[in-house]
């Protein structure tokens, strides 16, 4: 027995008035997803808890059966590790995002979302002269991992992730100063460093051609890297020694990625998979049909939905989640469903009116050989609420899915 994972990220949302109140699931052509519905057993998720909203990183680390309130330990580190840098035990991290400022304001988080390759280049440019005069002990890393996401990596004795981000949050705010969270002097010594390393990359950043070239083109010029989401690596037990299964995932989004391999899946890579609205889904459906010839467990991960979401682009996510049916199609139509159980959820909502992560349940799917289905016929946030799996949580879903493939040993005698 075989067990796939599809996670569509952000892909819950809420009724629009401009849907006549449907939901952007309800609204797109959902055949595939439909046809799940009908054949599988269905429910609603708090993939953290009721009304907690979670980020993208706790949230798989739910949906992979970590309890992420007890093994959590920041982003950053995450987020180097999917992006290929061996992230060592007491190494700080943190997640960055190229940003554009004017003025002394962020006027976007996300540089116009970037692209990778030119935001690859800039980093390049800036991350071999980056240092700390003050504290020349600390070596500084800084590498590009998706679109205008970076990761900043500080390597020494005496840090501390316990500092505040740079990062405001939300534009027309200034770049925050980065702040010690407590008396010690790791956390000052690393706000310290983080404070004198985000100057320099300004100061590189202002005058780079290629944002000079970008601002002549009209778009915005990617001249400052803000900062949040410090951390270090969880210690937390391999999903393949948990379960005895051998395990993969697909997915180019570096933090997702981060969390399988802490977890100690294995990455499949798919040609065309590039973790925006333009990722080839259809490349993804035939990798995960491919890797579940040689492994017991994959996790398929599709992130366009949330970048739609958090854009506040209602066409571009009705499109995304379409697409996203076309590769359910060709999962269901081509993977052994004798011998197959298949989830398909999403890892936390995100609203279009709210453009941001929030707490609400998020509609899920199980179907497979020995699955007892119920009477619900479409997949979406309204009508997965009658379905037979009722409300679970995310660190349900796992446990779920290894129960079907005989893999939880009995509680008691």
């Amino acid at each position: 027995m075989k067990a796939a994972l599809i996670v569509c990220d952000g892909m819950a949302d809420r009724p629009i008035k401009k849907l006549g109140l449907k939901t952007p699931l309800e609204a797109a052509s959902t055949p595939n997803l439909d046809r799940a519905a009908k054949l599988g057993v269905n429910g609603i998720m708090d993939v953290l808890g009721a009304g907690i909203p979670p980020g993208s990183d706790t949230a798989h680390l739910a949906l992979l059966g970590y309890d992420p309130f007890k093994t959590y330990r920041g982003r950053g580190a995450l987020e180097a590790l999917g992006g290929g840098f061996k992230v060592e035990k007491e190494d700080v991290a943190f997640r960055g995002n190229f940003a554009t400022v004017r003025d002394g304001i962020i006027v976007d988080r996300r540089a116009g979302r970037i692209d990778s390759e030119s935001a690859a280049k800039l980093t390049e440019s800036i991350s071999g002269v980056l240092h700390s005069e003050k504290h020349p002990d600390v070596k500084v890393y800084l590498i590009h991992t998706t679109e205008h996401r970076l990761a900043l990596i500080l390597r020494g004795s005496g840090l501390s992730p316990n500092v505040s981000p740079s990062d405001p949050g939300k534009e027309g705010n200034p770049i925050m100063e980065v702040k010690p969270l407590d008396g010690s002097p790791e956390a000052r010594k690393t706000a310290e460093v983080l404070n004198e390393v985000s100057r320099r990359i300004m100061e590189k950043l202002r005058e780079h051609p290629l944002n000079i070239e970008r601002e002549r083109k009209g778009f915005y010029p990617a001249n400052a890297v803000i900062f949040r989401g410090g951390g270090r690596l969880p210690e937390i037990p391999p999903l393949p020694e948990r379960f005895k299964v051998r395990a993969a995932f697909i997915a180019v989004t570096a933090l997702i990625r981060g969390v399988c391999l802490a977890a100690g899946m294995e990455p499949i890579n798919v040609k065309g998979a590039t973790g925006t609205t333009k990722t080839d889904v259809m490349a993804k459906a035939r990798g995960l049909i491919e890797a579940l010839e040689t492994h017991d467990f994959c996790l398929l991960h599709v992130k366009g939905t949330d970048n739609a979401s958090h854009d506040g682009n209602l066409e571009e996510k009705i499109s995304m989640i379409e697409r996203i049916d076309s590769m359910v199609g060709y999962i269901l139509d081509h993977a052994n469903l004798e011998e197959t159980y298949i989830a398909i959820t999403s890892d936390h909502a995100t609203p279009i009116s709210v453009r941001n992560h929030t707490g609400d349940p998020v509609p899920v799917v199980i179907l497979g050989p020995e699955i007892i289905g119920d009477e619900v016929e479409v997949f979406s946030e309204r009508s997965c609420r009658m379905g037979g799996l009722g409300r679970i949580r995310g660190q349900d879903l796992i446990y779920i899915l290894m129960n079907y493939l005989g893999k939880i040993k009995k509680f008691g005698a």
